[in-house]
């Protein structure tokens, strides 16, 4: 394969890795649409326990593909109990975000994770964090802040769904600094996201118990989407990561805003504030700006010194939603 073609076939790669994170995102925006729509007609747990068992039956071939049972032996009993209390409540908020919140909101919300993941990662994993990653953590609060609207009473963002949706976002954090650490002490993909769903089935359909609500045929189908349509879309989330590098599929994550803002407009005619969209605005160019700040250290990194090489700093300590490996998202 000479230079050119060697070209063509990696711009073909990068293109197929931004389709596929431009798809996870819509399907993942369709998955939440359904959640909403299932939403005034049974319990949330209820949505939870079809999410997490139709996904855990639409991952038999990767579990037969580890061996069946055998994707269950784990020496790190602790680490898989705080990623199922974490990430079945980061669920069940997220979920309940959806049912109470403009879809766009919730999304939002969510891209300030890696600001509370960074945060957690210097207690919990020792991290340290340069003054441009504070600079991030601060503008990415600052966005969650505006968002919410704590000076204004009975503004565009009801403050309890908030508060329960910023509290599973937190969860969400604690989630992803659980499975970190599992994974840099040898723990498989697989078996982290096995106990996961199985974990999350069990719990839900014995909290469903007392609250069960038989679906219409309507709403059962669309539960039964939202566990196929998700796991799908975390195929495809990490199909595209395998396929392209972070730093160049980052910025695709962010059409779920758009995807999120439209969808919410058209069928639930819900329309930010002003001060909502400012907030969303926040998020998203921090997010962005910590984008740009990483890729453009990482490329002159690459670049062969002139002269002899002074010790190198750590491009940054904190993880971010934006550059990291793809990990299972609450929805």
């Amino acid at each position: 394969m000479d230079v050119q073609d060697a070209a063509n076939a990696a711009a073909r790669l990068r293109r197929y890795a931004i389709v596929c994170v431009l798809a996870q995102s819509a399907l993942f925006t369709f998955a939440a649409g359904l959640v909403k729509a299932a939403a005034p007609s049974v319990p949330t747990i209820e949505i939870m326990l079809f999410r997490s068992g139709v996904a855990l039956v639409c991952m038999w071939p990767l579990i037969r593909r580890a061996g069946g049972l055998v994707a269950l032996r784990t020496r790190r009993p602790w680490g898989h109990t705080v990623r199922i209390v974490a990430g079945t409540g980061s669920m069940f908020g997220t979920f309940y975000g959806y049912a109470t919140m403009p879809l766009a909101t919730v999304t939002a919300l969510g891209f300030a994770m890696p600001v509370f993941l960074s945060l957690l990662s210097v207690p919990l994993l020792g991290e340290r964090l340069n003054v441009y990653r504070w600079v991030s953590v601060g503008a990415g609060l600052l966005g969650v802040v505006i968002v919410l609207q704590p000076w204004q009473a009975g503004g565009d963002v009801p403050m309890g769904p908030a508060a329960i949706v910023v509290l599973s976002v937190i969860a969400w954090a604690v989630a992803m600094v659980s499975i970190r650490k599992m994974g840099q002490g040898g723990e498989r993909n697989v078996t982290i996201v096995v106990w996961f769903g199985l974990a999350a089935t069990i719990l839900s359909a014995a909290l469903c118990v007392p609250v069960w609500v038989t679906p219409a045929p309507a709403v059962l189908a669309g539960l039964i989407g939202v566990g196929v349509i998700s796991a799908l879309a975390q195929y495809l989330m990490t199909e595209g990561y395998r396929k392209g590098e972070a730093t160049m599929l980052a910025p695709f994550e962010y059409g779920a805003i758009i995807y999120t803002v439209l969808m919410g407009w058209l069928i639930w005619d819900e329309v930010p504030g002003r001060w909502e969209s400012v907030g969303i605005a926040v998020l998203v160019v921090s997010g962005l700006a910590t984008w740009w700040r990483e890729t453009a250290i990482r490329s002159r990194q690459a670049l062969p010194p002139a002269a002899p090489a002074a010790p190198s700093r750590p491009v940054f300590s904190g993880p971010t939603r934006s550059l990291r490996a793809p990990a299972q998202r609450p929805d």
